[in-house]
């Protein structure tokens, strides 16, 4: 009998791997989320939408001379509007023009205070009134930010159970530069033949938008 004893096999040592330290592993987790929050916000800022996809700019195409800018002694009373066409929020197509109707045009940024202030105020004047029937309400959304507080606009309207019909203006505010806008709000009053009647800027009361619709429909 042989005394010879079997080499067992030898396996190779385990190789130690370092272990990070749980501090590593939180640091990089956190880089991780502060670089996703960042991409997200820059990619907010450059929308145009809210979460219901609704447009809040639209293409504007202007025609015609503009109205020169607002001041109190105002030069457009009795000049032509230009022919303004655009889109609402969800892109149906809207016209303000000559179109042989007396009109009044409200123009509203979503940021203004004073905007802010007075659309509950329109919309519980024409809640209670009725307008004459040959006379056409417009509104323009316009001066569209949304780094500005209470974004996006479709959603400040909605809320408020705005009624009119409101023109999305572009990035360029090519609706409101074309009627002459000074300040926020905006107001401006077509004649049936086309001309301005009267314009005004700020807070207005019942009183003075009444006034308004009669200065619409004055000869």
């Amino acid at each position: 009998m042989s005394n010879s004893v079997k080499a067992r096999p030898r396996h190779p040592a385990p190789i130690a791997v370092p272990k990070r330290p749980m501090a590593i592993w939180l640091v990089i987790v956190g880089a991780l989320v502060v670089a996703l929050v960042v991409a997200l916000l820059v990619a907010g800022r450059g929308s145009t939408k809210d979460p219901s996809n609704l447009a809040q700019v639209q293409a504007v195409n202007v025609t015609g001379t503009p109205l020169a800018t607002f001041s109190d002694r105002d030069t457009a009373v009795g000049q032509p509007i230009p022919t303004v066409t655009g889109a609402t929020f969800d892109a149906s197509p809207v016209t303000i023009k000559n179109d042989g109707r007396a009109k009044v045009i409200f123009f509203v940024a979503h940021w203004c205070p004073h905007c802010q202030a007075e659309v509950p105020v329109i919309t519980r004047w024409l809640a209670s009134t009725n307008p004459p029937a040959t006379v056409d309400l417009y509104a323009v959304s316009t001066a569209v930010s949304a780094n500005q507080p209470n974004y996006p606009p479709s959603a400040w309207l909605a809320r408020e159970n705005w009624p009119i019909v409101t023109m999305a203006d572009d990035n360029a505010s090519s609706a409101a530069r074309a009627f002459g806008l000074s300040g926020y709000p905006f107001f401006v009053v077509v004649k049936a033949d086309g001309t301005v009647a009267v314009r005004a800027s700020g807070e207005l009361s019942v009183s003075q938008l009444d006034a308004l619709v009669r200065a619409a429909t004055s000869k």
